[in-house]
């Protein structure tokens, strides 16, 4: 694990960059090369066979990436690092790595709705077993797990409605029988949760959400071991997906590592004030925050997060119809998919990220037709304040009529 104990900022904006070693330059090079010279023949297939250190193809490794990976492993306190092209290369990387036909895995019930897809849609095509399972009680890990099992995945918060799974309890149950325990921490970023130090195995992101943080890329990243991270890169990454990261994108994540900490606490504290507000007002069915005291996930929040986060599920009166009028009657905050971002946006999850589910699915999974998911900005909370009233306040008006 990381030595490098001094504070989560400094170390977002400093580790592993060294700028004497390259002519004084304040941020790292972006090394916009797909190959890279070898000094002999001998050189370069001592490379290839692993036997010497280097970069020869920017589909296997980059220096700008390697940068990137250094940095992000030293904040989830892991061995390793490997950034990938999306969030969705990310989790295909890792999954084709480790599993084969005739294996198992058992996934959360609910998850992002590509993610979803590509586990209970794709991977079956090939002869993988996928088994949802509501791992928010490790007793049905327990029941559900078998010696076929490799993988055990889940969002903490889970994407869209914020449950949370114990990661301590999860992964005892999971290292048991031998699976790996994996982790996507997209929503909490590791400023509110690192998943490794509570036991997972791997742990990955969207790093087109918080982690960029202004919406101008998509890309994803990984972080465990260093055997594992091998692994990942040259069977998920460099043979099955290919979903490299362009070196122009890693230079711009570092860039929003700089100031992850300071935006991941903005965002917390205001939406900590607008879940309140949501939570009071008539027009509102319910609030799925955690740092309410109506959250019934309240005490493990506390004990696996440092604060709540910047996202905000909620449910309007009217189910579906009612939501997305009121989402239509904003000014300020944006319709659109994604978060993490400088900007507020707003979106239905049964309509847009969770079309992938079906009606029926989408009700034994928990993500509720009406709901609509506030990704809490950058602006001044109480214009964002403003703009929810007023959309809600007229909403409140029709529901009278």
């Amino acid at each position: 694990m990381q030595t490098d104990r001094t504070g989560f900022s400094t170390r977002a904006i400093h580790h592993g960059y060294d700028a004497a070693a390259h002519q004084g330059s304040l941020n790292p090079p972006v090394y916009m090369t797909s190959t890279f010279t070898f000094e002999t023949a001998e050189a370069g297939g001592a490379m290839f066979a692993g036997e010497q250190a280097g970069h020869f193809y920017s589909r296997i490794s980059n220096p700008t990436l390697d940068q990137l990976e250094q940095r992000i492993a030293n904040l989830e306190d892991a061995e390793a690092g490997l950034a990938t092209a999306s969030g969705m290369g990310a989790i295909s990387s890792v999954f084709w790595t480790f599993v084969a036909a005739g294996d198992e895995v058992i996934i959360d019930k609910t998850l992002y709705g590509c993610t979803f897809a590509f586990l209970t849609h794709g991977l079956p095509r090939f002869g993988v077993t996928v088994t949802p399972v509501d791992l928010t009680d490790p007793a049905n890990l327990e029941s559900a797990i078998t010696d076929r099992t490799k993988i055990v995945y889940f969002e903490t918060p889970a994407n869209p409605n914020n449950r949370l799974v114990d990661i301590a309890a999860i992964s005892r149950i999971a290292h048991e029988k031998g699976a790996k325990v994996v982790v996507d921490n997209t929503y909490a970023t590791p400023v509110l949760t690192r998943p490794l130090e509570h036991g997972a195995d791997i742990v990955l992101h969207s790093a087109t959400k918080y982690l960029g943080g202004h919406g101008d890329l998509v890309a994803g990243l990984v972080v465990g071991s260093t055997e594992d991270m091998k692994q990942i890169r040259l069977i998920g990454l460099k043979d099955m997906t290919g979903a490299v990261m362009a070196p122009l994108t890693a230079m711009l994540i570092l860039r929003g590592l700089k100031t992850l900490e300071l935006r991941v606490e903005r965002h917390c504290q205001s939406a900590r004030r607008i879940a309140r507000m949501l939570e009071e007002h008539p027009a509102v069915e319910r609030v799925h925050y955690p740092g309410l005291d109506s959250f019934p996930q309240g005490d493990l929040a506390r004990r696996q997060m440092s604060d709540f986060g910047g996202m905000i599920p909620f449910e309007v009166i009217g189910g579906k119809a009612g939501g997305i009028a009121m989402m239509n009657r904003l000014k300020l905050i944006q319709r659109a998919v994604s978060l993490g971002d400088a900007e507020s946006l707003i979106q239905h999850p049964a309509s847009m990220t969770h079309s992938t589910y079906t009606p029926e699915e989408r009700a034994e999974h928990g993500i509720a037709e009406g709901l609509v998911r506030l990704s809490v900005g950058l602006e001044t909370a109480d214009d964002l304040i403003d703009d929810l009233m007023a959309a809600l306040s007229q909403h409140n008006a029709i529901a009278a009529e």
